[in-house]
């Protein structure tokens, strides 16, 4: 037998030992998912090590964002989108919690978060609600005064999100707003999920991707095709290009590479870890960080009394001009006892905690 003779076995059983691994490959797969029952309604992120915050070329990266670094998270699975009213309804129902801003306010653990010397405000505004948009809102005197444009709205709640004459009728598909975190920890409680880091946020934002700057990829001139966002003036003027002056039903843009809807725009979402703006600066960045958790301590100098969270992929209201949220690296801090209508959350789950689930069951 010649070389060539040699070459061409040698090819053929090499062709064959392949075939075998793909097979064998694709028979595991198949027993995995014949003996692991993926949750509803949600999609599993493979581990991967990519680049959280903010990347090179991103023009709108603010100082918190930075420096970039790589990561490690493990595999997760995820929310395809935002918790809706329809699922945080099954969840009232159920346990009959009432939400944080459904609930009397307590003067004295208000003005625990507030600079000493603060005055109580009149027993009248002192009720429950929440913040909502400003829609009337015709012109502003200085942009970072963004009191302008949001109103304490009593009455205001996730059943009622525009206010006490407002409903959440024939509207089971957008996603619920109003929720604070305790509001969102009790949701994970009773469903067996609980809140992303950051880290595993980003991982899933970024799909395939693992340096892009949006959930798409890198091109900023598709943004109104993709995400939820202000078009116009910020904040007087709105022109809708989009479909959606504001809030959106979940799904009404197109999913990322891995199926996950609406991580761009839409209803910011709330997140497991502390809002410090200071964290990645204090980084060892050598080496890629394993399933990172956070800052230790909550730190904004624009909130120095006040504990945040870490909220992740911006709203209804983001824009260019104002905050550019819509970039995956992007983040906002959110007092632990807020909630607004642009605000809301999704749950991610282990395959451990599923299978604990399965096993109860």
């Amino acid at each position: 037998m010649n070389n060539r003779k040699i070459s061409i076995l040698s090819f053929i059983i090499l062709i064959a030992i392949v075939a075998c691994k793909k097979e064998a490959n694709k028979s595991t797969e198949i027993k995995n998912q014949k003996e692991f029952n993926s949750p509803d309604g949600m999609v599993w992120v493979n581990g991967k090590t990519f680049l959280q915050g903010a990347k090179q070329s991103d023009n709108f990266a603010m100082p918190r964002e930075k420096p970039a670094h790589e990561v490690r998270v493990d595999g997760f699975f995820i929310d395809a989108t935002e918790v809706t009213n329809k699922q945080f309804k099954q969840f009232i129902d159920a346990t009959k919690y009432i939400t944080i801003a459904e609930r009397p306010i307590d003067w004295e653990e208000m003005k625990k978060q507030l600079p000493k010397n603060t005055l109580k405000p009149h027993d009248s505004i002192l009720q429950p609600g929440s913040l909502i948009f400003n829609k009337n809102i015709n012109a502003v005197v200085n942009m970072n005064n963004y009191f302008q444009w949001w109103i304490w709205k009593i009455g205001a709640n996730w059943k009622h999100p525009e206010g006490p004459d407002s409903t959440i009728k024939d509207k089971d598909n957008f996603p619920v707003v109003h929720i604070a975190l305790e509001d969102a920890l009790a949701y994970c409680k009773w469903a067996n999920r609980r809140l992303p880091t950051e880290a595993e946020w980003e991982a899933a934002a970024q799909g395939t991707n693992n340096r892009a700057i949006f959930t798409w990829g890198d091109n900023p001139t598709i943004l109104n095709s993709n995400a939820n966002t202000w078009q116009g003036v910020f904040p007087t003027k709105n022109e809708s290009i989009d479909g959606f002056k504001l809030i959106a039903p979940v799904k009404s843009y197109p999913a990322n590479s891995i199926g996950i809807y609406d991580m761009a725009g839409n209803v910011w979402e709330l997140t497991a870890d502390l809002f410090n703006v200071n964290h990645y600066k204090e980084l060892d960045i050598s080496k890629a960080i394993m399933n990172p958790e956070g800052a230790n301590k909550s730190y904004s100098p624009a909130n120095p009394n006040q504990i945040e969270h870490v909220m992740k992929g911006g709203s209804f209201l983001c824009h260019e001009s104002y905050c550019a949220s819509f970039r995956i690296s992007a983040k906002m801090g959110v007092s632990i006892d807020s909630g607004s209508d642009h605000m809301g959350f999704r749950t991610v789950a282990t395959k451990k905690m599923i299978t604990n689930s399965q096993t109860t069951d």
